[in-house]
């Protein structure tokens, strides 16, 4: 069920996801005359600046002295319209071209229905003989709620990721890479996969690196999804998983934290990269009933997630009773606070997960101490602006 860590220490580093992308698209670009990058709101604001070291922004008018990164064959477009990025994008890889998209996580459910008829077509599309296999529409999710300390509740929509996967048509991945070796595995599949709309997710800012590159490949060939032996005990008593960088990150400090109150606690970790419909895993690797039970049992779960706790509900049903797995997702609360508040009222905190955990295995005392330390943090964060 996991790979080895090749003498990786998990969470000892920091990685770059949304840098570790922007590696990958520098490197696309100087090669693939054909490939465009879009991207309605600033590419260095979402830390893909790399995209400069081969290209610049195409721009037709007149460059100013004072003007950077602007070029008449410039290969980054930008304009802050995400209908018309999104169209122009459409249409190039519907001629037989390569492209990117970004944004931030709460602005791409602008073009959800324009994506709703791009999915449309794919799916008409495979039923004519004389149709090409076309390249996949690649997005890139950033710019989370998770961190919108600074710009709050308009800022805060994971929506898209809800609509990706309610497409019966199953043409749509939602990858949730952890860190910038899943990133790595992640984008090989996107950028060669044809026929499908794939969406990744993940924060801007620096992250622990929790995997190695084989074991990033195995989660992809084995379903979506792996054991994290590291935080794992044998024969556990609850399994707890994560899907997203910081909702994976979160969870493993919830497990520190109930572990801590309660050392005798056996716990399983599981990672979860990437959804699609009705399934864990690849609109082509779809993790199968048995993989399924080899992974969560008949053990209680307690799962943090990136995206709105009904879209896995869904997901879970298709496996398992869902009433045994307790998802924590985002609630549409949100603030200009601080991270971990933030976290706390959508109830995807560490606080909120080592709760959980110790409420099923009956020790209610200690998850009311954890309740109390989240409010606690609450009130702390109210009064100064940042974590306690």
């Amino acid at each position: 069920m996991n790979s080895s860590q090749n003498n990786l220490v998990p969470g000892e580093e920091k990685c770059h996801i949304a840098g570790t992308f922007g590696t990958f698209l520098n490197e696309v670009l100087d090669r693939d005359q054909d490939f465009y990058f879009f991207s309605p709101d600033e590419t260095t604001s979402n830390r893909m600046q790399q995209v400069y070291d081969v290209t610049d922004r195409a721009w037709t008018r007149e460059v100013k002295a004072w003007d950077k990164n602007l070029a008449p064959d410039g290969k980054v477009i930008e304009m802050l319209s995400e209908n018309t990025l999104f169209a122009v994008l459409a249409g190039h890889i519907l001629s037989g071209g390569k492209g990117a998209m970004t944004s931030y996580e709460a602005f791409l459910p602008i073009i959800s229905s324009q994506l709703d008829q791009h999915l449309k077509f794919l799916k008409q599309s495979k039923e004519v003989s004389w149709r090409p296999y076309y390249n996949a529409l690649n997005i890139l999710s950033t710019s989370c709620w998770q961190r919108q300390d600074h710009n709050g509740y308009t800022h805060q929509n994971p929506a898209l990721i809800t609509s990706l996967l309610s497409k019966p048509s199953n043409l749509a991945n939602c990858f949730f890479p952890v860190d910038d070796n899943a990133a790595e595995a992640a984008w090989k599949y996107m950028y060669n996969s044809k026929n499908v709309v794939n969406l990744a997710t993940f924060n801007k800012n620096p992250q622990p690196r929790w995997i190695d590159s084989n074991h990033a490949d195995f989660q992809l060939t084995n379903g979506g999804a792996s054991v994290f032996q590291f935080a794992s005990d044998d024969a556990p008593w609850v399994i707890v998983a994560g899907i997203g960088d910081l909702p994976t990150q979160e969870a493993l400090e919830g497990v520190k934290l109930a572990k801590e109150k309660y050392p005798e606690l056996k716990i399983r970790f599981v990672n979860i990269a990437v959804l699609s419909y009705g399934a864990i895993g690849t609109t082509d690797n779809k993790l199968s009933q048995e993989k399924f039970y080899e992974l969560f049992g008949d053990w209680p779960v307690v799962v943090n997630f990136h995206g709105y706790a009904d879209s896995l509900r869904a997901i879970v049903s298709n496996y398992t009773d869902p009433r045994r797995f307790h998802i924590h997702g985002y609630e549409d609360e949100g603030s200009t606070t601080s991270p971990l508040d933030e976290l706390s009222r959508n109830r995807c905190s560490r606080w909120d997960i080592a709760a959980d955990i110790l409420e099923i295995v009956e020790k209610q005392d200690l998850s009311s101490e954890m309740i109390d330390k989240k409010v606690k943090n609450a009130e702390y964060a109210k009064m100064y602006g940042v974590d306690e």
